[in-house]
């Protein structure tokens, strides 16, 4: 159920949500490789679950492992955007036709 699922707008993310996964934003600088002193920033975004972060630390390992830029810093903010307690039964139905 992880891997490609994890983008929240599909089913798979829409459950995940429901579990406690959270839409996770990390800025990670990093230097450039011809210029060392300078950094460059990378934008990382994905459902992950707070305090833990798998997937960021995954998508980090894979980085140290692939990429010759070495990392400065990661920056992590998470938000919950769904929690069980929004969700209750309505009394009606509604037909769009």
């Amino acid at each position: 159920m992880h891997g490609n699922n994890l983008d929240p707008a599909s089913a798979g993310g829409f459950k995940l949500m429901l579990k406690d996964y959270r839409l996770t934003l990390a800025e990670i600088l990093y230097h450039l490789l011809d210029h060392p002193s300078l950094l460059q920033s990378f934008i990382w975004q994905k459902l992950d679950i707070a305090h833990k972060y798998p997937e960021l630390k995954k998508f980090l390992g894979f980085w140290e492992d692939n990429i010759e830029g070495k990392l400065h810093s990661v920056r992590v903010d998470s938000t919950k955007s769904i929690t069980s307690s929004e969700f209750r039964v309505v009394g009606a139905n509604f037909a769009i036709q």
